[in-house]
């Protein structure tokens, strides 16, 4: 199964699937050499993402696929889906909970800028949140927070707080927050410690009961043997952060790596 993301936040989505499903063979793919995606133009990651997917697919053979970034999701699934035959899952803010969830119908849809000023986005709050306010706040800046603070880096309370005065400054605030990027749920904390009275929601459990349906639907998972072969993460460039990551990753299962050239 291939986990894909522009880097490492699609860990949230992955460790939500291996807890549902640990008996898979996992590949865990990152795009660190194009990373962040939040301020690149759909044509761009169109042909980027589609690029990263076949070169995955001339090393590897591959079951399914999960888009953990919530960015090329609303951007390239129609394209993946037209170009490969595995099923491709994408991630999809978890607009139609929150709106269930809301108390003071103020909902806040957290993502990058590529997410919030894509049509696919307007449309779902249309079909699933149109009885309630939802203030957009784009922020590429907080994945890169995000990626840092997985790397051992402590999270600046005061940049984050400045970053997210647009809501703090409201007068309703939402009381459920959308956490609309696959790396958010990693500084969830720190974004609870500036939100206390709100839920903060996210769609790792989602996809990982979608996967989990697909593939036991396939292949019966209660009666596949424990997969006794390294999960492998592959990078797109091979740098300092990621050979400091790469010992991190074992605590993920991910144990053997390679660059993959694109």
């Amino acid at each position: 199964m291939l986990i894909f993301d522009s880097g490492i936040g699609g860990l949230s989505v992955y460790n939500e699937i291996y807890n549902k499903i640990p008996n898979a063979h996992y590949i865990y793919m990152f795009d660190n050499e194009m990373f962040p995606y939040g301020d690149k133009s759909s044509d761009f990651l169109i042909n980027r993402v589609n690029s990263v997917i076949e070169a995955v697919t001339k090393f590897y053979p591959i079951d399914l696929a999960v888009i953990a970034c919530n960015t090329a999701s609303t951007i390239c699934l129609p394209s993946l889906r037209a170009k490969f035959s595995f099923p491709i899952i994408g991630v999809v803010p978890a607009v139609k909970p929150a709106s269930l969830l809301t108390k003071n119908k103020c909902i806040g849809l957290l993502a990058t800028k590529a997410t919030v000023e894509r049509t696919y986005i307007t449309n779902l709050i249309q079909q699933f949140a149109a009885h309630c306010t939802v203030k957009l706040l784009g922020l590429s800046e907080l994945a890169l927070i995000a990626e840092n603070k997985l790397q051992g880096i402590i999270v600046n309370m005061e940049r984050l707080k400045e970053l997210m005065q647009p809501w703090l400054g409201l007068q309703t605030i939402p009381d459920t927050i959308v956490l609309g990027c696959t790396h958010y749920p990693f500084i969830k904390t720190e974004l609870q410690m500036l939100f206390p009275q709100a839920n903060l929601i996210d769609s790792g459990y989602a996809i990982a009961t979608r996967v989990y349906n697909l593939l036991n639907d396939k292949y019966k998972l209660n009666q596949i043997i424990l997969s006794t072969s390294e999960n492998i993460v592959l990078s797109t460039a091979y740098t300092q952060s990621v050979e400091k990551l790469i010992k991190k990753l074992s605590d993920y299962h991910l144990n053997k790596y390679h660059t993959i050239k694109v």
